[in-house]
C-alpha cells in the first residue's frame, strides 16, 4: 500500500503536476541571477511555470476529449439522450456535458440545437450546467493541484448540482419561458460521415489549436493574477477575507466569479494562488464554480434564448448549488487536503 501510494504521489506532483518543471524554471532563473524568493522572481517563476504546465495540458487534455467527442456529434447525442425519460435522461445530459467544450459560451449553441430538437428542457439545462462546470479536463487538472479527493469530489458534486437543476427546472415546467423561435424551431437530422482514425485525429487536432487561441489570453490574464495573489498580496489580507474567520467566504467568492469570463484553465492559477495564500477549499472551488457556469457573458449569451423568469431561476439553482457545494467543501476540507 505505500508503494502505490508513493507511486501515486510521485504521478500526481511530477507528471500531472510537473514539479519538474518548476524546479527546472527556478534553476534557469537563479543562472540568471534573478533571486526566486523575491516577490518579482517569485511571480516571474509562478509565472512561467503555470502557463506552459496549463498549456501543455490543455494540449494534451483536449486532444483526448476532442477524440472522444468525434464520436458524438450532435446529431448522436440528441438521439442518445432521446432513448431515455426522467431522471436517468438527467443523468445521461450530465454525463455527456463532461465531454463537450471547455466554457459556457461554448455549450449555450448546443443547449439551443437540443432544445430546438423537442428535447426536454431539464434535460437540456442538465446538459447545459455540466458541461462547463464538469468537464473531463476540470477532473485531470484539478487532480494535478488538489489531489484526487478533492478532483473527484468536485465532479461528482458537479454533477449532482446538473442532474438535481435539470430536474427541478422540468417539474416546474417552464418550457413557455424559452424563446418563440427556439420552441418552433425544426431540428434537421444530418447523417454525419463515418470518421476513420485519421480523420478523428485530424479532428482533435484542430480543436487543439482553435480551443488553445480562444483561452490562451484567459490563461495569460489567469495566471498573471494568480502570480500577483500569490507574491503581493499579503497571507493575512486572504485568510481574513477568505479563511475561516470570514463565514460568508463562499458567497464573495461565487458573487466575485460571475463578472469574470474563463473556462478551468484560466481559473486554476487564481485557485491555486488562493488556496495557497489561506484562502478556504470550499471558497476556491465556489469562485472556480462561479466564473465557468455563471460568468456574465454565458448569461448574455443564455438570455437571448430563454425568457427572464426561466434566467433568473437558472441563475438562482446554480447559485444555490455552488454555495451549498462551497460550504460542504469547508466542512470536509481537513479529509480531502
Amino acid at each position: 500500500m505505500e508503494t502505490l501510494k508513493t507511486g501515486w504521489n510521485f504521478f500526481q506532483n511530477e507528471f500531472l503536476g510537473m514539479q519538474w518543471l518548476n524546479r527546472l524554471i527556478g534553476s534557469f532563473l537563479d543562472l540568471c541571477g534573478l533571486d526566486t524568493a523575491s516577490k518579482i522572481g517569485g511571480s516571474i517563476q509562478f509565472f512561467l511555470y503555470d502557463t506552459i504546465k496549463i498549456m501543455v495540458l490543455l494540449g494534451v487534455l483536449i486532444l483526448l476529449i476532442s477524440y472522444i467527442q468525434s464520436y458524438f456529434p450532435p446529431e448522436r447525442t440528441k438521439k442518445i439522450l432521446g432513448r431515455f425519460h426522467g431522471i436517468g435522461a438527467n443523468i445521461i445530459a450530465a454525463l455527456l456535458g463532461t465531454v463537450t467544450p471547455f466554457c459556457s459560451c461554448s455549450s449555450i449553441p448546443l443547449f439551443i440545437g437540443f432544445t430546438s430538437a423537442g428535447l426536454p428542457l431539464g434535460v437540456t439545462f442538465s446538459f447545459l450546467i455540466s458541461s462547463p462546470m464538469v468537464d473531463l479536463g476540470s477532473l485531470v487538472l484539478l487532480m494535478s493541484i488538489f489531489g484526487w479527493k478533492v478532483a473527484v469530489t468536485y465532479v461528482v458534486l458537479g454533477l449532482v448540482i446538473a442532474v438535481a437543476g435539470g430536474t427541478l427546472i422540468e417539474k416546474l415546467h417552464l418550457d413557455n419561458y424559452v424563446e418563440e423561435f427556439i420552441r418552433n424551431g425544426n431540428s434537421v437530422d444530418v447523417e454525419g460521415e463515418e470518421l476513420h482514425f485519421k480523420d478523428r485525429i485530424k479532428y482533435a487536432w484542430e480543436q487543439v489549436v482553435s480551443t488553445a487561441k480562444k483561452v490562451a489570453p484567459y490563461v495569460l490574464v489567469g495566471v498573471a493574477i494568480g502570480a500577483f495573489i500569490h507574491n503581493w498580496i499579503p497571507e493575512d489580507f486572504i485568510v481574513r477575507v477568505l479563511g475561516t474567520g470570514n463565514p460568508l467566504g463562499v458567497i464573495i467568492a461565487t458573487a466575485a466569479g460571475v463578472p469574470m469570463y474563463a473556462d478551468i484553465f484560466g481559473t486554476i492559477p487564481i485557485a491555486e494562488a488562493l488556496l495557497a495564500k489561506g484562502a478556504r477549499l470550499g471558497v476556491v472551488l465556489s469562485f472556480m464554480m462561479g466564473v465557468t457556469t455563471l460568468s456574465l457573458p454565458s448569461m448574455i449569451m443564455l438570455r437571448k434564448a430563454v425568457k427572464p423568469r426561466l434566467l433568473g431561476i437558472f441563475i438562482a439553482i446554480c447559485t444555490v448549488g455552488i454555495i451549498l457545494v462551497g460550504y460542504f467543501f469547508n466542512a470536509i476540507q481537513f479529509l480531502l487536503v
